[in-house]
């Protein structure tokens, strides 16, 4: 007798398991089916609950056992929570574009690839359009971890009244591509982002000090001028690389390896609490001796834990600063009220940009 080949069992067992990942899937995108028709005879519009989604994200990690890590399990689940939404309601994203940036990549990590990306010129049109209701949420760059705060969105938040309801933090990769008529031994120019360029300003002064460093809008317009050109290079991400279809002449070039941005994510509601939230507030305090440390004293009291602190200039009066706080909490937990409470009592002016989940991926 011919003997049993182990691996036909084995695949057997897995277009099994396949077929009942299906059916589960299936069971679930009927749910979400079910959920949509429930909401609509509430008149609840709040298809999407970003408290809601990082409890289940959370949860899928906490209760994975492998073999797969916990951060691709929870990946994987975005995608299903992502497709079953799109059964429920079509999610408009706007972000700052054109297609192919790293916050078009941030706004995919978080509402998964069944979300409508929509691109748009200029941080100030991301507000608008969420404030328009034509898109449900937006996503803007805040800070960079080499690079420090992106002041633009800092600064378009205080005339704004759209709410911070996510974050996304996003692990960012700079690599040096070129086009198919680029003559790699006669490069004479780079394209980047202003941001780009100089998180990887130690690697071109070693191995290009000589070529002309050009900032444009975005990496992806650095991409799209090199594709017809014969003499320049790119620096960009794995996004503008295969849109652009680039080739990496280096990869990973970027000067620090934890070089990390961190976008939010903007809408017109409010967030429940999620059970692991962050803060985020604007304040600008009167100009008196001793004002930095009467803002910082609530937190101290309170033992509530202050993560960022940042100054912008006040539009309203020269000389003046307004500060940007991120604490760990939602404004809703009675020590972050009690601390609200506090700051609201002494400073000029407290306004609370939105409590929202601490990212999970």
């Amino acid at each position: 007798m011919a003997e049993k080949n182990p691996l036909l069992d084995l695949r057997n067992e897995i277009d099994a398991l396949d077929q009942q990942i299906m059916e589960n899937i299936s069971a679930r995108a009927r749910c979400a089916q079910s959920v949509a028709e429930i909401k609509e005879k509430l008149g609840d519009t709040a298809y999407y609950r970003p408290e809601r989604e990082a409890q289940v994200l959370r949860a899928v990690m906490e209760k994975n056992t492998g073999p797969l890590g916990n951060e691709d399990m929870a990946r994987l689940f975005r995608q299903i929570m992502s497709a079953c939404l799109a059964l429920e309601q079509q999610i408009k994203v706007a972000f700052l574009g054109p297609e192919g940036t790293f916050t078009q990549e941030a706004a995919l990590k978080h509402f998964g690839d069944s979300a409508d990306t929509v691109p748009k010129a200029a941080i100030d049109e991301v507000f608008r359009d969420v404030l328009a209701g034509s898109c449900n949420y937006g996503v803007v760059p805040v800070e960079n971890s080499t690079e420090g705060v992106v002041s633009h969105t800092l600064d378009t938040f205080m005339d704004s009244s759209v709410k911070i309801c996510g974050e996304v933090e996003l692990r960012i990769h700079q690599h040096f591509m070129i086009g198919p008529n680029t003559n790699k031994d006669n490069i004479t120019r780079v394209y980047s982002h202003a941001q780009s360029l100089a998180q990887c300003r130690k690697w071109l002064d070693s191995n290009y000090p000589n070529i002309e460093r050009v900032a444009v809008s975005s990496n992806a317009e650095a991409a799209r001028r090199v594709k017809g050109e014969w003499n320049s290079a790119a620096i960009a991400g794995d996004m503008s690389c295969d849109l652009y279809e680039l080739d990496k002449l280096w990869e990973k070039i970027e000067d620090r390896p934890d070089n990390s941005t961190r976008f939010l994510i903007i809408g017109r509601e409010a967030v429940g609490p999620s059970g692991d939230d962050k803060t985020s507030i604007v304040v600008s305090v009167n100009n008196k001796p001793g004002a930095l440390h009467d803002l910082i004293e609530p937190f101290r009291k309170h033992g509530l834990d202050m993560t960022r602190l940042e100054s912008r200039p006040s539009r309203s009066s020269k000389w003046s600063y307004v500060f940007f706080i991120d604490f760990a909490g939602h404004q809703d937990d009675p020590v972050a009220a009690k601390v609200l409470k506090e700051l609201a009592e002494d400073v000029a002016e407290l306004k609370i940009l939105g409590s929202y989940p601490r990212a999970v991926l």
